[in-house]
């Protein structure tokens, strides 16, 4: 036997020793190696601006609009929520009906909660209107849109950063304007929420 820095060993069993604590070093670093690569091709979270993610929470905001009695339908450009005019204005008017506050009220309450851009289109049928305020369906579609943002805004705290207008005008009907009730579900304004969300 010889002594090595206070410790006896023999004269076969010290490379041995050296050895195995060796393999141990290398099996520890194995199993780290593994985990990190484990860890490394697992599905990394959802980004905040992915559609995935957005899609989950449009999901749930049609939920809850559904149970206060709105009907939205998803659509590959976002949660829709299609608002006849004759809940909104009075013909031929673009000033919001005091009688639609509490249902805009509901959907405020829904767009608060959400991060998405929205855009609201107003649509029209094609008959002319007889109005000396606006020259055309168009005009008329167009300011019922931004009366609706400004009520957004003004009553209900939407950011305007979030809120876009568009107008279609009677260009691009839902239904065929050869019935009257395909007529009357043309004339609308469409609550548009985004199917993608800001990025952080």
């Amino acid at each position: 036997m010889k002594r090595r820095s206070g410790y006896l060993v023999g004269e076969t069993g010290g490379r041995d020793r050296w050895m195995v604590s060796y393999t141990d070093v290398m099996t520890i670093l194995l199993i780290l190696f593994v985990a990190v690569a484990a860890k490394a091709v697992q599905t990394p979270p959802k980004p905040a601006g992915s559609t995935e993610a957005s899609g989950d929470a449009l999901q749930n905001a049609k939920t809850v609009l559904e149970s206060r009695g709105i009907r939205p339908s998803l659509e590959a450009r976002g949660l829709v929520i299609s608002l006849p005019q004759a809940i909104l204005y009075p013909s031929g008017e673009d000033q919001v009906s005091p009688e639609a506050l509490p249902l805009i009220g509901e959907i405020a309450a829904v767009l608060r909660n959400l991060p998405n851009k929205v855009t609201l289109v107003g649509h029209a049928d094609p008959v002319p209107i007889h109005n000396g305020r606006f020259r055309n369906n168009w005009e008329l579609s167009a300011a019922r849109s931004l009366r609706l943002l400004e009520l957004l805004t003004s009553r209900y705290e939407i950011a305007e950063s979030r809120l876009a207008v568009s107008s279609l005008g009677s260009y691009s009907p839902r239904s065929s304007n050869s019935t009257a009730e395909g007529r009357a579900e043309n004339r609308c304004v469409e609550i548009v929420i985004l199917n993608e969300t800001p990025a952080s």
